[in-house]
């Protein structure tokens, strides 16, 4: 059974430099013998987490929108890659709510000791994480790296490895950087193996 690979793409640019690093990942995974999918997180139509903690008791929220498929989605991927800008020293806020909405699983795992991921997967599954900055200055990603860290132990989901580019102020297509996309390509490969 071929893996699956879950790409999300954190930026409002559905054909930008962070899609462009996504799609040669996905294309790697893909390479490699992958089943994957592309989630265009500001697509979604979504309301932020409300904190009713109806999930304090239950495997899902009690809203109902695009977050309700992707519950079960999540349970079942063996890897994933995140693929976002860093705006304002973080992930853009649509990414940031539709990891917020994942309390389902963090209430799971820690409040009710019954994670939503079987243990034998926890163990193999991985993520990619890929972002790019305007800014030279590398110390730029610590936030979205802190925060899809945080995001992939909710999900038991191993932080497994990483691309960030700074400076796109300068570079501004990132097809001019051919070293990086075969880069995101290599490791969306390994990740879909």
């Amino acid at each position: 059974m071929p893996k699956k690979i879950i790409g999300i793409l954190g930026s409002p640019l559905p054909k930008g430099n962070t899609a462009v690093l996504l799609e040669k990942a996905l294309e790697g995974a893909r390479a490699a013998g992958a089943e994957v999918e592309r989630i265009d997180v500001p697509s979604l139509n979504f309301v932020p987490c409300r904190e009713i903690f109806y999930c304090t008791e239950h495997e899902t929220c009690r809203i109902q929108d695009d977050m309700t498929e992707m519950y079960q989605k999540f349970r079942n991927l063996d890897g994933l890659i995140i693929a976002t800008p860093v705006m304002t020293m973080g992930i853009p806020g649509k990414l940031k709510s539709f990891m917020d909405r994942f309390q389902v699983y963090y209430m799971a795992k820690y409040l009710r000791k019954k994670p939503l991921v079987p243990e034998e997967k926890r163990k193999s599954r991985r993520c990619l994480f890929i972002s790019i900055s305007g800014m030279k200055d590398p110390s730029v990603f610590v936030g979205a790296k802190m925060t899809a860290q945080a995001f992939c132990r909710i999900i038991d989901c191993s932080y497994g490895d990483e691309i960030l580019v700074p400076d796109m102020d300068t570079i501004q297509d990132i097809r001019k950087k051919p070293d990086v996309l075969q880069e995101a390509y290599e490791k969306g490969y390994a990740l879909g193996k």
